[in-house]
């Protein structure tokens, strides 16, 4: 069966890696998430993914007394040490890999070049953009996008713990709403937790699909990259293009 996009970004939370642990990085949760990650390969799609760093460090309101332009650039170097770590899990896997930073790492990563990671994904190479935008008062969310609109992924992949999109956090919240098909705006105006709004304005404005999917479920992104209807979608409104 082919693959229902050619190219994808993956985009992954820092939280996800501390697994129940909270903090720092959780063999188990690492391994489920390279697993996510070969899912995608062994598909045959070029494959983007950008991890946050929350495990390590939180970012804004993190620290109040630490200077927010500094707590972000923390925050960048934490999402370095979280892409190397995935990158040696795949690599023991064999699967080949790229880090990229969004600033200089001489040594540690590449510095992030969007024709080279396109070009390093044509090689059937999976490319791990660190370091956010490189800019503070930007999430990963908006780097996701970003990275997404100048590779040329066909769509964003929001990896979760839950099955999609929902009006609350329904592991708090079980009489939560799910939402299975969304367009930008209603994102916007119902202030869905999904990404940050500046996220899925570069989604809107630029057409981009964003899916949302549990990771945690064995098997979820094969299933949807050979297409099957798995988790909450986010895209234009009927009509729109």
């Amino acid at each position: 069966m082919s693959a229902k996009y050619s190219s994808i970004l993956l985009k992954l939370s820092g939280e996800a890696l501390a697994g129940d642990r909270g903090f720092g990085v959780d063999e188990c949760a690492l391994n489920t998430i390279v697993s996510c990650i070969q899912d995608a390969v062994e598909t045959g799609c070029q494959t983007g993914v950008v991890i946050g760093g929350g495990n390590i460090h939180r970012g804004a309101g993190a620290l109040s007394s630490l200077n927010r332009v500094r707590s972000d650039k923390i925050g960048m170097l934490a999402t370095l040490i979280n892409a190397l770590r995935i990158s040696d899990v795949l690599e023991q896997r064999g699967i080949e890999c790229r880090v990229m930073s969004a600033f200089e790492a001489s040594g540690i990563a590449e510095t992030y070049v969007a024709a080279r990671a396109v070009k390093h994904m044509q090689q059937s190479r999976v490319v791990i953009y660190a370091g956010g935008t490189g800019c503070p008062f930007f999430t990963t969310d908006t780097a996701a996008a970003l990275r997404a609109l100048e590779t040329g992924a066909q769509v964003m992949i929001k990896a979760t713990k839950v099955s999609g999109i929902y009006d609350r956090d329904p592991v708090v919240h079980p009489e939560a709403v799910f939402f299975k098909d969304l367009d930008y705006d209603q994102v916007l105006g119902m202030d869905l937790k999904v990404m940050d709004a500046a996220a899925v304005s570069l989604c809107r404005d630029n057409n981009l699909e964003l899916r949302v999917i549990d990771v945690t479920r064995k098997g979820n992104l094969s299933r949807l990259l050979n297409g099957e209807d798995v988790g909450s979608v986010v895209r234009a409104k009927r009509g729109e293009k």
